[in-house]
């Protein structure tokens, strides 16, 4: 690594473009149902909302080829390795076009299973069924977009996917209105929208992506690993992020058993959390970067530096969502929904709102202190630890305080992820196992 010092120009130079980035993905699912929700039979709404969820859960259990491809990507720039970072995009971008292809030969099963499961009625699985025979043609595309994502990031090129998302996003609600309202088109307008659009932001982010090293189609390094170490680093991950859906599924599901008023408000401060994870996320992203940088360059004092002002950053934001949370969060319930029974009973709840940033942030952090540092099968085992031996536990214990009482066991959950991590970050730091130095 060069002489200069992480700054908190470095941090933030990350941090901000992919926050930006975070916030803009929310406009798309507006767009899409302002676009088919005035039409005349909320068939086409419903039916949208079916087939996003299923293609959301898809693809997020898959997101590990964004967090995977990051830590390579940055330790391979911290070691001024240009051959090792193009294969970490080549092997991330096939790896990629591999699930899609299995994602398209298991498309009829696949959705068959999740519209048996979902249960809608008729005539919105008719709108589902036609909005998720045309988006998953877009896997290719959005899965190579997470490499892609994962790639930039790692080499500190927040402002790439910024672009990137930007132009797949304003695309996408552009096509929205044109295909739906123009041309008549419902469900499958929606989804054809979507897909041309992430077509459009992978041939922009191959384009970045040449500019930056050239040809992909390079002889590959000798040097690179075989894609069965490949799947084995990254599997892990996979592992870890179903665990973490589970576990936000788990409190949506748990709260339901105390009624509809009570899911509905667990519902609408869950969106308030989510929010929160934009800002947080941002900050992780930056750990990522610079953690893998100093790992490749072998720089342990800037490995501590760069955990050092993420935390920093993280905190500082974490305190602040914690503050707008305690004094306004009653305005945004308000704002959210006008039935007062709704927002009594959101704003019991919002005390845990509150407490969540303060004590996520940690997880968020090290999280991507850990993708930095390719600490893959750690971030899994904590997952996993906080899940089973802390959350579903500590449930059980506090059910007699009802939804409090899973508001608390989801807290310590958060809790339960970071000091994992952060102890088990403490021994590999002292005994020099990041940097080896």
């Amino acid at each position: 690594m060069n002489a200069r010092r992480f700054t908190h120009r470095d941090v933030l130079g990350v941090a901000v473009p992919m926050i930006l980035a975070n916030v803009s993905v929310p406009l798309v699912g507006i767009a899409d149902s302002a676009a088919v929700g005035h039409l005349e039979d909320p068939y086409s709404l419903a039916g949208v909302a079916v087939g996003a969820t299923v293609f959301s859960t898809l693809f997020t259990a898959l997101n590990f080829l964004r967090m995977g491809t990051t830590g390579v990507a940055a330790q391979a720039h911290g070691a001024g390795d240009a051959g090792a970072g193009r294969n970490a995009l080549r092997q991330g971008l096939v790896v990629a076009l591999a699930l899609a292809a299995l994602l398209l030969a298991v498309a009829g099963p696949t959705e068959s299973l999740a519209l048996a499961l979902i249960a809608p009625e008729p005539a919105v699985a008719a709108e589902a069924s036609r909005y998720i025979d045309i988006r998953i043609w877009g896997a290719p595309a959005t899965l190579s977009l997470f490499v892609l994502t994962g790639w930039f990031i790692g080499r500190g090129d927040a402002r790439s996917p910024l672009a990137i998302v930007l132009t797949v996003n304003g695309v996408n609600v552009a096509l929205d209105f044109v295909l739906v309202w123009g041309v008549g088109l419902t469900a499958d307008g929606v989804a054809l929208a979507t897909v041309t659009a992430e077509y459009l932001g992978l041939a922009l982010g191959l384009a970045l992506a040449f500019r930056a090293v050239g040809s992909l189609l390079a002889p590959a390094d000798s040097a690179a690993p075989s894609y069965r170490e490949y799947l084995a680093l990254n599997l892990p991950l996979f592992v870890r992020t179903v665990a973490l859906m589970l576990s936000f599924a788990f409190l949506t599901a748990m709260g339901a058993r105390f009624g509809s008023a009570v899911l509905a408000a667990n519902a609408l401060l869950l969106n308030f959390l989510f929010f929160a994870s934009y800002a947080l996320d941002g900050f992780a992203n930056a750990a990522e970067s610079l953690v893998g940088r100093a790992i490749g360059a072998r720089d342990a004092r800037e490995v501590r530096r760069a955990i050092r002002l993420s935390a920093a950053w993280s905190l500082g934001v974490a305190v602040v969502l914690s503050g707008l949370f305690a004094l306004a969060g009653w305005l945004a319930i308000d704002l959210m929904t006008s039935q007062d029974a709704l927002r009594g009973l959101a704003r019991e709840y919002l005390p845990w709102l509150v407490l969540a940033p303060l004590v996520g942030c940690w997880a968020y952090l090290y999280d991507g202190v850990f993708v930095g540092a390719t600490m893959n099968r750690e971030m899994r085992d904590t997952m996993l630890f906080a899940a089973f031996a802390v959350y579903l536990p500590a449930w059980w214990l506090l059910r007699p305080w009802d939804n409090h009482g899973l508001w608390a066991a989801f807290t310590l959950f958060l809790a339960a992820r970071g000091l994992a991590q952060w102890w088990l970050l403490r021994r590999r730091i002292a005994a020099g196992g990041l940097t080896g130095n």
